[in-house]
Formats: C-alpha cells, sequence, structure tokens
C-alpha cells in the first residue's frame, strides 16, 4: 500500500502548503542540515531510544532504513497477529497516510500510544502531531483507549544512576486530540491535493517560515531577499518587518519614516546607512574605558546543554561549560598573555574547570565578557552545583564587566555591522584582517554539537585535531575582545 503524507509532512504541510510541495517534488532543493540542527536530531532519536525503557520487552518495528517504511507496516502487522502487547516504532497507513508510533502498548484497559518528545512541555503542533496518528492508528483497526505524549520533566534532577520515571512526564493529550480530529479528513484531502498540484502553491514568505518551525526550504523562498534587507533592523519586531516587506519596502534606503515608527537605535541604523559613516559616541565609550580595571582580564566560555543530564546535580538542558579562554593585560599596554582550558569528553568536566579558571583568574581587576547575563548565569550555576567553591566564584562574577554595552547602545555603529551587535558582527567591522571564517570550528553551535558528540562517542574525525580546533575557535573569541578595546582605546584619543 502506498502513502503520499507522514506525519512530519502533514505537519509540515499546515506550516506552509508550498514548503509541502517543494518537499515532495523537489526535495533536492531542501536547506542542508546545519551541525547545530543535526544534533538536535541525534538527540532526539536518544531520547527516543531511551523512552522505551518505560516499557521494556517489547518488539522493533524500525525498519532497515528511513526510504523503506512499508517494512514497519508489515512488521507491526505480523506483531500484532502474534499478540505482541509492546510495539515499538509501529507503523500503520490510512488514506495514504503512514503513521509510525514511538511506543504502542496494550494492558488490562486496552491499546495505549505513546509520542516521545525531545522538549519539556506539549505544544499545539504536538496535538495535531498527536491527531494524525491517532486518526491513522484508529482507522487501521486499533481501538486506542488512550494517547499520550511523553516528554522531558526539567526539574528532574539526576542523583545516582539515570531514572526514567522520574525523567518523562507522561501526559494524556486524549481530549485535546479528539477536539482536533474532526479536521483531520479535510486537511488530509487538501494536503494531498496539494501534493497533486504542477506547480509549487502561489505563497509568499512570513511569519510561518519559522513557526512552528524553521522551515528547510528559505533558501529557495527568500533568495530574492537582499543580503541585508529590513529583516535585518535591529530589534524591530517581526510583525513590523512583515508590514514593510508586504508594501513593498526590501531594503533600508526604501524606508519612509513618516510612515512608521522605529526608535533612536533604529533610526542611527538607517542613517548610517544612507549616509555611508559611523557613528561614535566618544564620552560614552571614554566613560566605559575608563572604568575598568588592571589587570584586564578577556573571557569566553563554551557550553552544551544536553537534554540528557550527563553529571551528578544537573537537570535536563542544562548548561555545562567544557572550555574557556582567557587572555590577560597584567597592566595597560603590558604583554598580552593567555590561558585555557578544553575538557577530557571522558569524564566530568566541572570541578576541574572551576579550579583552574579561579585559578587563572588570580584575585583583582576587571573580567570583561561579551554579554554578561550568559557566563554570570554559568556560574551562579557552578555556585548552586559546587557550594564549597562559592567564595572565589562570586569573587570572578563581581569583577565581570560587559563588553556588549558598548555596540548593544550602539555607541559605536559602523554601515558593516548591519544592525547586529554580535560579536561575529562587531569584529570584522572594528578589525577587518581578523575573521572567523578561516577556521574549521567558526561558531559555538558547531563547537558545542562538536564536543557533545565526543561525549556521546559518536564522533568521527580527529579527535586531537578537532581539539586544536575548538581551542583556535574560543582562543579568537577573546582575543577578538582585546582588539576591539584597543580599537576602542584609539578613538578616544582623537
Amino acid at each position: 500500500m502506498n502513502h503520499k503524507l507522514s506525519k512530519s509532512t502533514f505537519v509540515r504541510g499546515l506550516q506552509c502548503e508550498k514548503s509541502l510541495y517543494l518537499y515532495k517534488k523537489h526535495y533536492n532543493l531542501k536547506d542542508p542540515a546545519s551541525p547545530t540542527l543535526q544534533a538536535v536530531f541525534d538527540q532526539g532519536n536518544e531520547i527516543g531510544e531511551l523512552a522505551q525503557s518505560l516499557f521494556p520487552g517489547g518488539v522493533d518495528a524500525t525498519p532497515s532504513s528511513h526510504f523503506r517504511m512499508m517494512e514497519s507496516v508489515v512488521k507491526t502487522k505480523e506483531f500484532l497477529k502474534n499478540k505482541e502487547s509492546i510495539i515499538y516504532e509501529a507503523t500503520f497507513v490510512f488514506n495514504e497516510v503512514l503513521v509510525a508510533l514511538d511506543i504502542l502498548v496494550k494492558d488490562k484497559g486496552g491499546w495505549k500510544a505513546y509520542e516521545v518528545k525531545s522538549s519539556t512541555s506539549v505544544s499545539e503542533t504536538y496535538i495535531k502531531d498527536a491527531a494524525i496518528q491517532y486518526y491513522t492508528i484508529i482507522n487501521s483497526g486499533i481501538d486506542l483507549i488512550d494517547i499520550y505524549i511523553v516528554y522531558i520533566n526539567n526539574q528532574y534532577v539526576l542523583e545516582g544512576d539515570l531514572d526514567v520515571n522520574q525523567l518523562f512526564t507522561i501526559e494524556s493529550v486524549k481530549d485535546r486530540v479528539l477536539d482536533y480530529l474532526p479536521r483531520i479528513p479535510n486537511e488530509v484531502s487538501r494536503l494531498k491535493n496539494v501534493i497533486k498540484l504542477d506547480s509549487a502553491p502561489n505563497i509568499d514568505i512570513g511569519p510561518h517560515c519559522n513557526k512552528p518551525y524553521d522551515c528547510d526550504f528559505k533558501g529557495t523562498c527568500w533568495k530574492h531577499i537582499p543580503e541585508y534587507s529590513v529583516f535585518d533592523i535591529s530589534n524591530l519586531n517581526k510583525k513590523k518587518k512583515f508590514n514593510l516587506y508586504n508594501q513593498g519596502v526590501l531594503t533600508l534606503d526604501q524606508i519612509d519614516l513618516s510612515q512608521i515608527k522605529l526608535s533612536d537605535k533604529q533610526v542611527l541604523q538607517l542613517e548610517s546607512e544612507a549616509e555611508g559613516r559611523s557613528y561614535v559616541n566618544k564620552v560614552k565609550i571614554g566613560g566605559f574605558l575608563s572604568n575598568l580595571s588592571y589587570p584586564l582580564y578577556y573571557l569566553d566560555f563554551e557550553t552544551i546543554n544536553p537534554g540528557l543530564p550527563k553529571y551528578q546535580g544537573l537537570r535536563p538542558y542544562q548548561n555545562i561549560i567544557f572550555q574557556y579562554s582567557l587572555h590577560v593585560n597584567q597592566s595597560e599596554g603590558s604583554e598580552l598573555s593567555h590561558k585555557e582550558h578544553l575538557a577530557d569528553p571522558k569524564k566530568d568536566p566541572r570541578l576541574e574547570l572551576i579550579k583552574q579558571l579561579i585559578s587563572d583568574c588570580g584575585d583583582s581587576g576587571d573580567i570583561l565578557v561579551y554579554n554578561i547575563s550568559f557566563e554570570r548565569s554559568r556560574l551562579h550555576e557552578l555556585i548552586e552545583q559546587f557550594p564549597k567553591h562559592k567564595a572565589p566564584l562570586q569573587c570572578i562574577i563581581e569583577r565581570l564587566k560587559d563588553l556588549m554595552i558598548p555596540f548593544q547602545n550602539k555607541w559605536y555603529y559602523t554601515p558593516e555591522m548591519r544592525g547586529s551587535y554580535s560579536i561575529k558582527s562587531v569584529l570584522p567591522a572594528l578589525i577587518p584582517e581578523l575573521s572567523y571564517n578561516d577556521l574549521n570550528i567558526n561558531d559555538g553551535g558547531t563547537a558545542s554539537s562538536t564536543f557533545q558528540s565526543m561525549i556521546n562517542g559518536s564522533f568521527k574525525g580527529d579527535e586531537l585535531l578537532t581539539r586544536k580546533d575548538l581551542l583556535e575557535y574560543c582562543k579568537l573569541d577573546t582575543y577578538a575582545m582585546v582588539k576591539i578595546i584597543e580599537k576602542l582605546k584609539k578613538i578616544k584619543l582623537f
């Protein structure tokens, strides 16, 4: 029996008919998955497999490959015929819709369906997802008495061995599924008709491109948007951006300020672009620089946040620092020194990192970071986990200062920043000769997913070389801050 829709393509079609059409007819246009997104998929698979231990002893209907889903349908029928009571990846087809359920269980009450999610709550999209499963399964002759979503309990704290019964929350969604169920036949018919079309539906870009999921055909649908457009206006809400776009306004120079209310910072961005000049508030920058105390430290953390807590005292998705870079100027004009730490993926990195960080940061002088809320939060978490080290860690927290402030407040702004005050935008704008582009690892998401794969044992590559790449990336983050401070000091002189 053939199928035209699956659970995932049904949900895709509900988000955008054009995305569904492109997926079915022009799959080759799909944007490649980033390492960060691939890590999310891998984590979802890991969590899905772990959830099977909530119902041990089942039989597995998983196909030999993702492209042979009908194998699972055949296996599921065989398992049902043999009166199996727990089936993993039970797969059904009805009305040309194919769904694979994570766990199907028969107990004294009857059949129950369990769908596993790696998130920490039940979203409206998950209800629609569960509804298409329920529709397909009950019409395949399985009299479901309930359907559940199994998701992560983010209040669970790992103490001893991982307790799956505490890790997962199991919530019945049958009532909400039944509310949505009457809409399913019409939606299925509508989406099957979309697939039959001779060409892609004429659907323009809009907020649906990112809701509920980031669409993986943006490379196709957004290719008419200039590299620098109204979508890059700093802190402008999405609705206003699309209002401008729908009026035919694509670039900043097309904006009529009498027709839209913008903040002073947004107006500054527009004027900077129009005039091709930088804005520098020497008084504010001078005040920021004069408030810095030597020795001056430049600190950056890299973290992972695994869905399954890896170490004692951690919750799901809690951040773990696995690496830091620290540049140090003992006094103004002194020779720059560098310290760094990269954890061993085979053991809990926290205590060793804490001890070295405390030693490396000394006991006086300001510690510059970029986006202080992140580093501050990570240090507070370490205090919570290792209260014995509270005093020196609290001392580090009190010495933190945020280098992002001059750029966030647009005390220094150039057209090259394109509305962004992230260090990845500020660095090439101020110091063009320095770039992340030449690095093998050049963003935090890739650094995080790479180290996470080392912990999981799924890393494929040269670990020694990759560790060097991780160190080079983190080192550039703090060296960038050093060079930015040097640049700001030169401005102050004039």
